[in-house]
C-alpha cells in the first residue's frame, strides 16, 4: 500500500470512528430546544474544518462555494473570512450575498446561470461579474450581448453522476452544459461575436463518491480549453460525497488531490477550480424538531415530529437518508423499528424509514442530521407551516 493510499484509509476510519459534533453539544442543543420547536442549528467549527480539509488539496488554486446549498448571512461571512469564493445561479443571489458581504470584491464571484432569460447575462455583466454559459443560444440570438466577452462556458462532459438521477447533471436526459459535441460550433459562435472564453468549467452531479471522476473530467475540460488561446481556468465543479450516515467513510480527498494534480502536471498552463457546496456545509447543520405524537397501525409503528417535507424536503425530493436520533434519550437502547413522519398533508412528508430508536415520548427531541445543504435553503411554508429559524453556534 502506498503512503497515499495509507493516509486515504486513516483518513476513513477516522471519520467512522468520530462520533457527530452535536453528541459532544448535547447539553447546548438539549437548552436551544426549550425555546425552539423547530431550528436548523450548524456548527461553525465544522464548516471551518470542512474549508481546511479542502485548502489542503495542492492540486486546486482556487476554491468557490455554490452557495444555493446553504445562503445563511453568518455562514456566508464565514466562509467570504476564511477566503472562499462564491458560484451563484441567478441575480438574487448575487444581491444576497453582496448585502451579506459588505464589500465583496465581484471578481470572487462565478455566475452559472441556466435557461435564465437574456435579462440575467445583461444584469450580470453591468454589474462585473463573471458569466458562464452552458447552451450555445445565447450566442446565437444575443451575439451583441457578449461581443468582445470574457466568458466561461460550462461543457457537458457526456455522463452524469450522483446519488439520485435528480442530482445527474450532465448526459442527454440533464438540461445542463454544451454536449462536447457541440465544440466546433461553440468555437464558431466565439469567434463570430469576437468573445473570449477564459474558463472551461463542468459540473456532473450531486453525491459522487469516486475520488477519480475529477481527473477524468479535467481531462476533457483541458482538451476543449486547448482550443481557446485564452483559456485560463479548468472548472470541475463540485458534487463531493458527503456520508449520508455517522458510519460511513469520509469522502477520499487524497485520491481526489493526486488525480486532479496528475493532470495538473500534464497541462502545467491551465489554473484548477473547485466548487463543492454541500461538502462545505452538509454535516455542519442539523434540524432540531420535537415528538408530537406516536402511532401504530397494524405492523407500522410511526413517530411524527413538528417538522415535515416544507423544512427538510430532501427525503421526499431525493430518497436521501439523514441519520435520526432522539437526543433526549440519547444513549438509552434503540428497540423500536419506526417511520419518523412530519405533520405535512402529504403521504411523501417522510423523513426517515425504518429507523431503530429508543422508544419515543412527545416533546422528546429529535435530531436529523445533515441538514446544512439544502435544508433551509429548499424549505417552504407549504400548508401554511413556518420555516424554521436558523441558529450558528
Amino acid at each position: 500500500m502506498s503512503v497515499g493510499q495509507q493516509e486515504s484509509v486513516s483518513a476513513r476510519a477516522e471519520q467512522v470512528d468520530r462520533a457527530p459534533w452535536w453528541v459532544s453539544r448535547r447539553d447546548e442543543l438539549l437548552d436551544l430546544a426549550r425555546d425552539h420547536l423547530n431550528a436548523y442549528v450548524y456548527d461553525s467549527a465544522v464548516i471551518r474544518s470542512a474549508v481546511a480539509r479542502l485548502r489542503g488539496l495542492r492540486s486546486i488554486d482556487r476554491l468557490l462555494y455554490s452557495m444555493k446549498a446553504n445562503f445563511n448571512p453568518q455562514v456566508l461571512r464565514l466562509l467570504a473570512e476564511l477566503g472562499v469564493d462564491f458560484e451563484c445561479v441567478s441575480p438574487g443571489e448575487i444581491e444576497h450575498l453582496r448585502a451579506t458581504v459588505r464589500g465583496l470584491d465581484s471578481r470572487r464571484i462565478l455566475f452559472t446561470p441556466n435557461f435564465a432569460p437574456r435579462e440575467d447575462y445583461a444584469w450580470a455583466m453591468t454589474h462585473d461579474v463573471q458569466v458562464t454559459l452552458d447552451n450555445l443560444y445565447p450566442l446565437q440570438a444575443w451575439p451583441e450581448l457578449f461581443r468582445g466577452r470574457r466568458l466561461f462556458v460550462r461543457l457537458d462532459p457526456g455522463k452524469g453522476h450522483g446519488h439520485h438521477d435528480h442530482v445527474k447533471t450532465a448526459g442527454e436526459h440533464s438540461k445542463f452544459g454544451i454536449p462536447l459535441f457541440e465544440a466546433d460550433e461553440l468555437v464558431s459562435l466565439i469567434d463570430r461575436c469576437a468573445a473570449e472564453v477564459i474558463g472551461i468549467h463542468a459540473h456532473i452531479g450531486s453525491g459522487i463518491p469516486i475520488s477519480e471522476n475529477w481527473g477524468r473530467v479535467a481531462e476533457q475540460l483541458v482538451a476543449v480549453a486547448d482550443r481557446f488561446p485564452s483559456a485560463q481556468v479548468i472548472d470541475v465543479g463540485g458534487g463531493l460525497g458527503v456520508p449520508a450516515r455517522a458510519d460511513e467513510p469520509a469522502f477520499d480527498l487524497v485520491g481526489l488531490d493526486a488525480a486532479l494534480a496528475a493532470v495538473k502536471a500534464r497541462h502545467p498552463g491551465y489554473r484548477f477550480w473547485l466548487e463543492p457546496g454541500r461538502y462545505f456545509v452538509s454535516e455542519a447543520g442539523i434540524l432540531l424538531t420535537h415528538v408530537t405524537q406516536t402511532k401504530g397501525k397494524g405492523t407500522r409503528k410511526y413517530v411524527g415530529v413538528a417538522a415535515g417535507m416544507n423544512a427538510l424536503i430532501r427525503p421526499a425530493l431525493y430518497n436521501a437518508w439523514h441519520d435520526i436520533a432522539n437526543l433526549s434519550r440519547w444513549g438509552e437502547a434503540a428497540t423500536e423499528t419506526v417511520t419518523v413522519v412530519g405533520p405535512i398533508c402529504e403521504s411523501g412528508d417522510r423523513l426517515g424509514t425504518d429507523r431503530l430508536l429508543p422508544p419515543c415520548r412527545e416533546n422528546d427531541v429529535i435530531v436529523i442530521a445533515n441538514v446544512g445543504a439544502y435544508g433551509r435553503s429548499m424549505a417552504s411554508e407549504y400548508n401554511l407551516r413556518p420555516i424554521p429559524p436558523e441558529i450558528v453556534l
